[in-house]
């Protein structure tokens, strides 16, 4: 059974489906157990595929008039070629699978379909001004987060006439402070140009390493957006396993492959 975390901001809003789908309740094995959702993993496409279809399913079955676990019609989660960039677009139709648009922002304004980013620590953000049903997605590691895919992604949304004072933002599952070391080069390329963000580090002693807190810089750009409201519901991909896949975790362990869950939304 799919166990994905949801948005209390999200969930009350009419005619908005969504979900932060954990690593539970698909059908990959091994590294990938079991709702692995990256088509650029190893894993087998057919299993991926699986794990992407139910995923869609699960937001598309309780339309109106539908009985309880019915399958809609559908095709994938409409989701992207990722490329930690400050990029969003706007779709109405699903992309072919080897034609992914390179972007880490997506919206859309089509009844029906289901549009998602994938993430193994970065951060998935969530959008929707249920009025204007007009729904988006973001992949925001912290490149693209300081690269403006957060501002990127509501500037495409308004331009299918939502309102950033109407849009509700949340963000979901990500790596957290404590599991999140960088070196100095990551803390030059974060603080250029924005000295405000050394609130962002912390050091355990003032020669070590600094850490990042992701969700909170996430957050902090969002505040600046002038939505509705924020909601953060990031428990952290690294520590725990059984929930989350983690490209870091799997880097510490030599594992060489990881798997990618998905945070997806959709307009019923």
């Amino acid at each position: 059974m799919l166990e994905p975390i949801e948005s209390s901001l999200l969930a009350a809003l009419p005619g908005i489906r969504h979900g932060f789908f954990t690593r539970r309740g698909g059908v990959s094995n091994g590294l990938y157990a079991e709702l692995n959702c990256g088509p650029g993993s190893a894993d087998d496409p057919a299993a991926v595929a699986e794990n992407r279809a139910r995923v869609a399913q699960h937001l598309l079955r309780r339309t109106a008039g539908s009985p309880e676990g019915s399958r809609a019609p559908l095709k994938d989660v409409a989701t992207l070629y990722q490329i930690h960039s400050g990029d969003a677009v706007a779709i109405d139709s699903y992309p072919a699978p080897d034609n992914r648009p390179k972007a880490d922002g997506v919206v859309t304004a089509t009844p029906g379909l289901v549009i998602g980013v994938l993430t193994a620590d970065c951060g998935p953000v969530l959008f929707a001004d249920a009025e204007a049903k007009v729904v988006g997605a973001a992949h925001a590691g912290w490149r693209g987060a300081v690269g403006g895919v957060l501002a990127a992604t509501v500037a495409q949304m308004e331009k299918l006439g939502a309102r950033r004072d109407r849009i509700i933002a949340a963000v979901g599952p990500c790596i957290n402070q404590d599991s999140y070391e960088v070196g100095p080069d990551f803390e030059a390329t974060l603080l250029d140009g924005c000295a405000d963000n050394s609130r962002f580090l912390a050091r355990a002693e003032p020669n070590s390493k600094a850490h990042f807190d992701l969700p909170g810089f996430v957050v902090s750009q969002l505040d600046k957006l002038g939505l509705a409201q924020i909601e953060r519901q990031s428990p952290c991909t690294y520590v725990n396993e059984s929930q989350f896949f983690s490209f870091r975790r799997s880097q510490h362990r030599s594992e060489g492959d990881y798997g990618r869950q998905i945070s997806a939304i959709v307009v019923t």
